[in-house]
């Protein structure tokens, strides 16, 4: 193989842990390097995110129990099936994730100083997926038609006490949110 040759300064962890791999694939180091520089390449994105505070917060949810891992399909059960006689949610349902979202909205009011930042959370938390479209307007996919009912409702809610409004512009399974400021 001809290539570029590096000549690279490794502090003791990276050291430590090039000799593992190698111990570990029998891989030599050349090739862990390009392996890890590949790989590092088509994972830039992630690997350079600010995702660390994220990712320690939802660690420490899960830790304490605030959060479970739920399979995303039981999720998608629990709203397909919690329908009233009305063919309505049951009105008990509403009540408490009424109740949960009220809960959030004193959180959210510290946490949260605007609708992007909110977003990014829930999508973080497997919610639903977003994307700016302008500069206050979000584009939001649901993987239901359930989820989003569920979410949009949670999202209106929960951000009662923030510093600003959201227009909702609602689609089959995507819903335009716009912040707003009066």
């Amino acid at each position: 193989m001809t290539g570029d040759r590096v000549t690279v300064s490794l502090d003791s962890d990276a050291s430590a842990a090039l000799e593992t791999l190698t111990s570990r694939t029998e891989n030599g180091q050349s090739e862990l390097v390009r392996q890890a520089l590949t790989f590092y390449a088509a994972n830039f994105e992630a690997a350079t995110a600010d995702a660390s505070a994220n990712l320690e917060e939802y660690h420490r949810m899960l830790a304490g129990g605030e959060h479970v891992l739920l399979d995303v399909d039981f999720l998608h059960c629990f709203l397909e099936h919690i329908e009233g006689e009305s063919g309505d949610p049951d009105p008990d349902f509403l009540e408490c994730t009424d109740r949960v979202a009220e809960y959030h909205t004193s959180e959210y009011d510290e946490r949260f100083t605007d609708l992007g930042e909110l977003l990014d959370w829930l999508s973080f938390c497997g919610f639903l997926t977003v994307r700016e479209t302008e500069a206050d307007t979000y584009h939001i996919v649901f993987p239901t038609e359930s989820m989003k009912w569920f979410m949009l409702r949670f999202i209106e809610r929960s951000t009662a006490s923030l510093d600003f409004d959201i227009d909702v512009n609602e689609g089959v399974s995507k819903v335009l949110l716009t912040e707003r400021h009066e």
